[in-house]
Order: structure tokens, then sequence, then C-alpha cells
């Protein structure tokens, strides 16, 4: 597993992350928060369980000045109402910053409406106050206007961005940075860069995810798979570009896994050796058949024994089972009626030359051959 600046692992004293966050004095979501910038470092258990927090990180963040002051305004995100009081603005003004990308979001919340709720690092904002205060008085720039009035919204490509680069630092194999690439093009345009629907399937499987896994409800999830998708023609295209390069890279590494590369467990993996396959037997030669006289009837033999009747399947009761059965008793029962019939009249003592008894009662109701003999 590569090591990144956020996840280590090591064999060294850890605390749960329930523990680490009540030391550093954060809730649970700025703790999460301050793991996806980096701020704090978890240890990942190859084994796949929860991450942990060694105990020097923890001491070294809470021998910083200012703890836990500091650590805590590192995190604090606002919403566009606290941000438009920290910089001293109008909340309309606050969001025509955020909608011509001035600010970028770092994280994003479902309301009761289900409509996303941006959030802001305040620490950010307060860099923007020092860095642009034009912006914050007067009339917004010609750019600014342009790109508002033809009604662009960066503030989902700027957190899509700032996740996509965040992913991309939690691993150094090739095939998962690309992976993170692939997150932002829907299945078509990812079919259209990838072909090889193998190459897409090992993406799902290598892709790094956040350290805590996907949280949140069904809804959230659902937000968040539609916010990576990239939206701009000029998006897509960057997307596109990154990807393919992170591609060759990948190709260069390894291929991408094929059906049957991976051996499966079989024979030898529990000690034995494979059986050998025995020869197909040679199927004996079939004699001609012998000509037929003129004249002469050719009656078809009946198989006997188990060539009679058709192989059941082993498995009883199955529907295929049941079909089975129902063919054979339909084959049982048509099985040389005339011959059946025959027989029938011969013990009746009324045979006819065709298989069948004449009938009891003539035409129409009237009496029989027998009745008219008799005079009844």
């Amino acid at each position: 597993m590569p090591v990144t600046d956020a996840v280590r692992t090591s064999s060294v004293h850890t605390v749960a992350v329930s523990r680490a966050a009540a030391e550093l004095v954060l809730k649970r979501g700025e703790f999460e928060l301050a793991v996806h910038l980096g701020i704090v470092r978890v240890e990942a258990r190859q084994s796949g369980g929860r991450p942990r927090v060694r105990q020097e990180e923890i001491d070294r963040l809470r021998a910083e000045d200012g703890f836990p002051r500091a650590l805590r305004e590192r995190v604090r995100t606002v919403g566009t109402a606290e941000g438009a009081r920290l910089l001293g603005i109008s909340p309309v003004r606050f969001t025509r910053l955020a909608r011509a990308g001035c600010v970028t979001p770092v994280a994003f919340y479902l309301n009761r409406y289900r409509a996303v709720v941006w959030l802001y690092l305040a620490q950010e904002l307060g860099g923007l106050a020092a860095r642009s205060p034009e912006l914050l008085v007067g009339r917004s720039p010609a750019w600014m206007r342009d790109r508002l009035d033809s009604g662009t919204d960066c503030r989902p490509r700027n957190w899509r961005s700032r996740r996509i680069e965040r992913l991309l630092t939690l691993t150094d194999d090739p095939w998962a940075r690309a992976a993170v690439a692939a997150q932002a093009l829907d299945p078509a345009q990812l079919a259209e860069v990838v072909d090889d629907a193998y190459e897409r399937a090992y993406f799902a499987r290598v892709r790094p995810e956040p350290v805590f896994g996907p949280r949140g409800s069904s809804a959230t999830r659902d937000a968040m798979a539609r916010l990576m998708l990239a939206e701009e023609p000029d998006e897509i295209l960057w997307r596109r570009v990154n990807l393919i390069m992170e591609l060759d890279s990948a190709r260069e590494l390894r291929q991408a896994p094929r059906p049957g590369d991976e051996r499966r467990p079989g024979l030898e993996a529990l000690g034995r050796p494979p059986v050998p396959a025995e020869p197909a037997e040679p199927s004996l030669p079939v004699a001609p058949a012998e000509p037929v006289k003129p004249g002469e009837r050719v009656e078809q033999a009946e198989p006997a024994g188990d060539l009679a009747r058709p192989a059941e399947p082993a498995v009883q009761g199955s529907p295929v089972g049941l079909l089975a059965r129902l063919r054979l008793r339909r084959v049982r029962g048509d099985r040389r009626p005339r011959e059946r019939a025959g027989r029938a009249a011969a013990r009746s003592g009324g045979h006819h030359p065709s298989g069948r008894r004449r009938p009891l009662t003539g035409p129409r109701g009237g009496p029989g051959r027998e009745s008219a003999v008799r005079g009844e």
C-alpha cells in the first residue's frame, strides 16, 4: 500500500478514531475534514479494518501553538450567511463571488428540501479578503459580470477539482490515479476514452476511496455522484485529456487483468494432482442397411432397455425435470396407438382390419348392427 501524507501504515501504538478526536477536541465531522485536508494523518490497516491514529500524531498536534483553538479554526466551515458576515458583505454578493469561482467550497450537505448547501473554510475567506479586497466593495469586475450573466456556477466545478486532487494524493499507483480521473466523466464519455471494458471494470476495483468511506444518506451519496461529473465542455475536454495521460502511464506499468489471468484454486491448491482426462472412445462403425425389396413392408424396431426412454435430469422437482417427465408421458402415450387399439379390439372379439371396432349404434342414433340382426 503506498504511503501518503494522509494515510500511513506502521506497527507503533495507535488509538481509535473516536479517542483521537476526543484528545484533539474535535467533533466527528471536524475530524473527518481534518483528515480529508491532510491536517491529521491516520493509519489504515491493510486488512481493511477501521482507520486508526498514531499517538505520535496526536502528540504533535497537541504540541502546536494555540491548541486546540488554532486546530479547530483550521477546519471551521461556514455557510453563505456566516461567510458574508465574516467578509462584511451581503449574502447576495457572497453568492455572486462563490458562483464566479472566487471562493472554493470544501464540503456540502442537503437541506430538508434536498437542495445542495455549500460550505467554505473560514480561513480561506479571510485569505480572499486580504488578497483581493476590491472584490468586496464597489462594482464587480467585467469578467465577473460576464461570467455571472452567462449563468456560470463554478461552485460544483471547484469542489470537484478540489476533491479529485485530494484523492490523487492518496495513492501513487497509476491505475488508481486513472480511476480517480475517470470519476469526472459519465459512462458515455468514459466509454469513448477507454474502449476496453476490462479496463473500465478495473477502475472500480482500484479506485481509492475516502479514508472513512462513503458516508451520509443515500440521497447525499447520489448527490455526490452527480456532482462528481464534469458538465462544461471545456472541463469535459480537460478531464478527458487528464484521463488519457494517466491511462498511458498505467498501461506502461502493467495491463488490466483479463478473465483467466488470475489462477483459480483447483486441485493443486488442495494438494491433489489433477486427474487427466480420459480419451474419447472411437465410435463403432454402423453397418449399412440392407436394401428393401419391392412390396415388402418395413417396420422400425422399437429400441429396448434404457434406450427406449429419454434420460431424466438428476434434479427432481425442478421445472426442467417436470417438462421432461411431461414429454416422456406424451411420447409413451402416443407410441403406436393403432397397435394398442388392435389388441384391445381382438380381446373384445370384434377385430377390424383397420384396428378399430365398429360402433354398436347406427348413424344418428339408429339401431346398431347387432340389434338389427337380433330384430330388436
